[in-house]
């Protein structure tokens, strides 16, 4: 088993380091997103994954596009398939076997699918386990920007406001992010889908 502590660079750290650069404190974060001190400490510390929604949330009060929040470098076996230069200056291929991951918590995972990171667009790859969903039922999440998303493998069910969709292989759909949303797996086979995210700092909501 993993230790809990957040290794060097790992998603909790990024985390407090943008809450610290926006000079936010701890307990101001989590007044702003609506959830707990103690689990905002547990997420800076790597101990407890972010929901989805929680992420999002997160990321939004900090100003932070999600592409920043995955690692700078590639492996070094990625560096070498792209040749001498650096991963940021290889040019525009992203091998398969080594995209920047971010594993989220109830079995969540979102790979970027960009060679670096992209300020105007988030294009991932994302994987909802068996049983996994993006927040709780009663607990839409809501954000800035424009998502489509087109489904692999697996069946997906998007709620829209009080709208239910249920997309299988082949099927797409695209929606405001603004509007109150939830995304979780049916049945027993991971739901595989390419996802993008559109303008998400186009949030014309009031910050408290």
């Amino acid at each position: 088993m993993p230790s809990p502590k957040a290794a060097p660079g790992g998603l909790g750290v990024r985390l407090r380091a943008a809450r610290e650069r926006s000079g936010v404190s701890l307990r101001e974060l989590a007044r702003r997103v609506g959830v707990s001190p103690s689990l905002v400490s547990q997420i800076e510390r790597g101990s407890v994954k972010p929901s989805v929604g929680t992420l999002y949330a997160m990321a939004n009060e900090l100003g932070q596009v999600l592409d920043e929040l995955f690692r700078d470098r590639a492996p070094a076996s990625a560096d070498r398939r792209r040749g001498p230069a650096s991963a940021a200056a290889a040019g525009p291929m992203q091998p398969h076997d080594s995209r920047e991951t971010i594993r989220l918590a109830s079995g969540v995972r979102w790979e970027r699918l960009t060679a670096a990171p992209d300020k105007e667009v988030e294009f991932l790859r994302v994987v909802y386990d068996a049983g996994s969903a993006s927040c709780d039922e009663d607990a839409l999440m809501r954000h800035g920007g424009t998502e489509y998303a087109y489904l692999i493998s697996g069946r997906l069910g998007v709620r829209i406001g009080f709208e239910e969709y249920r997309l299988g292989p082949g099927d797409s759909i695209s929606f405001d992010a603004q509007s109150p949303h939830r995304l979780w797996a049916i049945g027993k086979q991971p739901a595989v889908a390419i996802w993008v995210i559109v303008n998400r700092h186009g949030d014309k909501r009031k910050r408290g």
